[in-house]
């Protein structure tokens, strides 16, 4: 057993080098759970084999602990790594079993059915631009009001109406940009994200995350301050791009 642990402790943190980088402050959680999903889907620690110790996994990743062990814990619910205590205990990789015929099917339709990296990055321009014109042009009384509502609308949603309302406040700012032609694309892209986001959870932690990139957004926009929305909606972009290839690439 210590020997087990040790190599995987030593030699296997190696191979993690390429994968595990630092994260960037505005979506730590979402690039952190995406590089680890992408050392599980490597198979860069082996079914059975301890991750990093969680102080160390924090140091590469530059995120606190607390973040990390939030982190952990979606891998955990979801299967894919169990915690052990004790003195050989850590978190460990499990086996991953077979996929049931049907869910993993239709995963991997849905990915194959479309361009990931060009949906992701044709939605970025999209919504990045809405969040500028707005910001820059200025929103009426009317307008404004509209915004605060389908922001409002978003906060403390039941998980079963989440997506529906963010995809509700996304389209509201993409149709206040005053450009029916970016509306009309960015409904259609945003179809897309939807069909692939309904394959992954929702994470608590991520709505969390995404109610707090909506609200400094929304005051950028109220601000005038066109720099500074579309680069919260960057983020807000980059961070849903970082869940997508994690779970899906």
């Amino acid at each position: 057993m210590s020997e087990s642990g040790s190599e995987h402790g030593s030699a296997a943190d190696d191979r993690l080098a390429p994968v595990l980088r630092p994260v960037r402050a505005g979506n730590g959680f979402e690039e952190a759970l995406e590089q680890i999903l992408q050392v599980l889907r490597l198979g860069l620690v082996p079914d059975g084999g301890r991750l990093p110790a969680e102080r160390e996994l924090a140091d590469r990743l530059r995120i606190s602990r607390v973040t990390l062990r939030e982190v952990l814990k979606v891998l955990q619910d979801q299967g894919l790594v169990e915690s052990r205590r004790g003195r050989y205990g850590g978190t460990f990789v499990r086996a991953r079993p077979e996929p049931a015929q049907g869910g993993g099917d239709e995963l991997r339709r849905r990915v194959a059915a479309v361009d990931v990296e060009d949906t992701l990055r044709f939605r970025e321009v999209l919504e990045v631009g809405a969040a500028g014109l707005c910001a820059a042009h200025g929103l009426g009384d009317g307008q404004v009001r509209r915004l605060r509502a389908a922001l409002d609308a978003t906060r403390d949603a039941p998980l079963a109406d989440y997506r529906r309302l963010d995809t509700m406040f996304h389209l509201t700012l993409a149709e206040l940009a005053g450009s029916p032609s970016l509306a009309a694309q960015y409904a259609a892209v945003r179809a897309t994200v939807n069909d692939l986001l309904d394959c992954i959870p929702l994470l608590v932690k991520n709505l969390e995350h995404s109610q707090a990139q909506h609200g400094a957004l929304v005051e950028a926009v109220l601000d005038g301050d066109a720099d500074g929305a579309r680069e919260v909606m960057r983020e807000h972009c980059e961070g849903t791009a970082a869940l997508l290839r994690g779970f899906l690439v």
